[in-house]
């Protein structure tokens, strides 16, 4: 197994064109971790995630807002984090552009 030290700040070699940039870093059958960089600031109207499985997620630079159906907005700052159970509609309305959000989520079964 080749060893490889990567860092978790730097930019994404490609997709300059993607709003989000997904990086799936850890993968078992009970849980994954994800970095997301968010490449440019946006909103996303209409856009929804529906999980199925519960989601922690923690802000590691800029800021955001995440919106939830029952009109709840959580606004977020560099060291913020949150739980969002399984199936907890959410989406992410807004990010800042300097700097980039990037983002560290952990998904599984989480309670």
């Amino acid at each position: 197994m080749k060893i490889s030290k990567k860092n978790i700040f730097d930019k994404p070699l490609s997709g300059d064109d993607e709003q989000e940039i997904f990086k799936e870093l850890i993968k078992t059958n009970d849980f994954s971790v994800e970095r997301i960089y968010t490449n440019k600031a946006f909103e996303q109207p209409g856009k929804w995630y529906d999980q199925k499985k519960d989601e922690w997620v923690l802000l590691l630079q800029g800021e955001a807002t995440l919106e939830f159906r029952e009109d709840i907005k959580v606004t977020m700052t560099k060291g913020d984090y949150i739980n969002i159970p399984a199936h907890k509609v959410h989406r992410v309305s807004e990010t800042s552009e300097e700097p980039n959000c990037i983002w560290l989520a952990i998904f599984g079964d989480l309670k």
